[in-house]
């Protein structure tokens, strides 16, 4: 992952001297266990521990470089360790497991921990909008469908309606957390012919995961799980940062990016002042999609296993993993900063004169007796009318003799506070453990 889109918290979880950490601690764990089945000597076993080297930047390159003669990371790995720990005991490093053993369990273990920042980064955004929401509870704006003007609402409602769904993606990342944090220590095509089941057993509760059937590799279905609960996430996200760049347009002006002291909108006009958190966070909702769809063409491996997966996991698991904490703590700053202009909303809601009340219109025709479609077709002419000359469509109604409806009648339809009685119920729902 680019630096740019990298917080350090997430990079270091991929780091190689971290990577390289789980392998060595997975080694040894697993020549303990071997220890206790019988295996290896107890006193070979404690000489690995007592001796195992400081994985640092130093021995990183050093696995680097004995690589380059032997054009596989993992006998690379293997080497460097055996040669620091010494002989005899350093034999021992490795008995009877196969490099996914290693590899595989140090993935699950990397993306257990990744979800872990994901899920408290998800917490902080869903507060935030949560508080965004009761901010705004009350704060009424038109809401649109088709992109046209529809109904009134609340912004507040709209901002539950978010809210709900980042509840959602917290349950999607819960589950594939679930299903990802697993241990594979059964060899070569995962039958247990050269290792105990217990040591895999024993390793498993030790780094906290569960012990799986596997073939030489944990099930990539796993995986793609993670990722999609990752691209789910993006996802969300960019539905929210797409809302929010259409109500920043100029003709719309209801919200704004907040800006800082300082801050340049444009290098060459300076009125400019553009979504850019949320046209940042659109553009790596689709980086995380397209990681998704690797993840999902990863899953049919060869027989009990090829490395057609490795090389591309290598980049998307990080990758989605890095960005999705990224646009969690971006769309953060993005809400806690957001500008709301209750005023702008209010002036918009009035911009077709009234007529955002027609369908309310419509039903009282019906209910003082006029066929539905008879009613339809004149509250569509008159609210052309209204809409055309300018003048309050409740007027346009009053000087219409068609309209059988009294003034006090109007007078409840065009109330905007009855029209959204009811649009705060979503806050029930924020307040329900189902979402």
């Amino acid at each position: 992952m680019i630096e740019r889109y990298s917080l350090p918290e997430m990079a270091e979880i991929f780091s190689d001297e971290s990577k390289f950490r789980r392998y060595l601690e997975i080694e040894l764990l697993a020549t303990a266990a071997q220890s206790e089945v019988g295996v290896v000597p107890r006193d070979q076993a404690k000489i690995c521990r007592d001796r195992a080297p400081v994985v640092d930047g130093e021995f990183v390159a050093e696995v680097a470089a004995r690589e380059r003669v032997t054009d596989h990371d993992v006998a690379a790995f293997v080497d460097v360790v055996q040669n620091k720990i010494g002989m005899p005991a350093g034999a021992w490093i490795h008995h009877g497991l196969t490099s996914s053993d290693v590899v595989d369990t140090a993935w699950c273990s990397m993306l257990r921990d990744a979800a872990s920042l994901i899920d408290r980064a998800l917490v902080d955004f869903y507060e935030s909008l949560v508080g965004l929401a009761e901010k705004h509870r009350d704060t009424v704006m038109i809401g649109r469908t088709h992109g046209v003007h529809a109904e009134p609402t609340t912004f507040g409602a709209k901002v539950a309606l978010w809210a709900l769904q980042v509840r959602r993606d917290r349950e999607r990342l819960a589950a594939a957390t679930r299903r990802i944090a697993v241990c594979k220590l059964s060899g070569a095509v995962g039958t247990y012919s050269n290792i105990d089941p217990r040591v895999e057993k024993s390793v498993a509760t030790a780094l906290g995961l569960t012990p799986v059937p596997a073939t030489q590799v944990v099930a990539r279905d796993r995986h793609a799980e993670y990722l999609w609960a990752c691209a789910s996430i993006g996802t969300t996200i960019e539905m929210i940062a797409v809302e929010l760049r259409h109500l920043q347009r100029t003709e719309v002006n209801e919200v704004r990016e907040g800006f800082a002291s300082g801050q340049k909108g444009s290098s060459a006009m300076p009125h400019k002042r553009n979504p850019i958190s949320s046209e940042t966070l659109t553009g790596l909702a689709r980086v995380l999609r397209g990681n998704l769809q690797v993840g999902l063409q990863d899953v049919p491996l060869w027989h009990e296993r090829d490395i057609s997966h490795s090389s591309a996991e290598r980049i998307v698991l990080p990758d989605s993993s890095m960005l999705a904490y990224y646009v969690l703590r971006r769309a953060t700053r993005l809400v806690t900063n957001l500008e709301v202009d209750a005023a702008q909303m209010s002036k918009n809601l009035g911009l077709l004169h009234g007529v955002v009340h027609s369908q309310a219109v419509l039903l009282a025709l019906v209910g003082a007796g006029s066929g539905r479609d008879d009613a339809y077709r004149l509250v569509q002419e008159l609210s052309a009318k209204a809409i055309a000359s300018g003048e309050s469509f409740k007027q346009v109604l009053l000087d219409d003799q068609r309209v059988k409806l009294s003034p006090k009648q109007l007078d409840e339809i065009f109330s905007v506070a009855a029209s959204v009685a009811r649009a705060n119920l979503v806050f029930d729902a924020l307040k329900s453990t189902d979402s």
